[in-house]
C-alpha cells in the first residue's frame, strides 16, 4: 500500500460542494460579484455592531442593559461597539440618572439608519444567490 499523500487543500475548501445544476431551484447561478463586497460598510458589518443597530432598528430608542441582553455582549463589548457607532453618527447616546443610577439610553440616527438600510441593499444580491436547500 503506497502512503497517503496530503491533501492541499484546506478542512474548510474540503467540506464544500457545489450543488449539481439542476437541483431544487433551478439552475445554478453564479456566485454574487466579490467587488460588491468592497463597497460594504465594515462598520456595519461587523456582527456585534450590526446586530445592535438591528436592535436599534426596532425601538425608538433603548437602555444599555435591553440592548447587551438582545445582542449577547458583555458591557465591555457593547461599550466598544457603541463608541464606535457613535462616534461615525449612527447611534446617539444619552447618559442619565434614574434614583441617583446611570442610565444609558441609544437610538438609532437618521445616518445609521440609512447605513443598515444601504448595507442590507448590498447584501441582497448575496442572500438571494445563496443555493436553496
Amino acid at each position: 500500500m503506497s502512503p497517503r499523500r496530503p491533501s492541499r487543500k484546506t478542512p474548510g475548501e474540503r467540506r464544500l460542494k457545489r450543488a449539481p445544476s439542476g437541483a431544487a431551484g433551478g439552475a445554478a447561478s453564479a456566485p454574487p460579484d466579490g467587488a460588491l463586497l468592497a463597497g460594504l460598510d465594515r462598520l456595519v458589518h461587523e456582527p456585534a455592531r450590526l446586530a445592535v443597530l438591528a436592535t436599534l432598528s426596532f425601538v425608538e430608542r433603548a437602555d444599555a442593559t435591553f440592548l447587551q441582553q438582545q445582542c449577547g455582549l458583555t458591557w465591555g463589548n457593547l461599550s466598544s461597539h457603541v463608541t464606535k457607532l457613535e462616534e461615525a453618527g449612527y447611534v446617539s447616546v444619552e447618559k442619565t440618572f434614574v434614583e441617583r443610577r446611570p442610565k444609558t439610553l441609544l437610538a438609532l440616527t437618521k445616518a445609521g439608519r440609512a447605513a443598515l438600510l444601504a448595507y442590507r441593499e448590498q447584501m441582497k444580491p448575496f442572500v438571494d444567490g445563496l443555493p436553496e436547500g
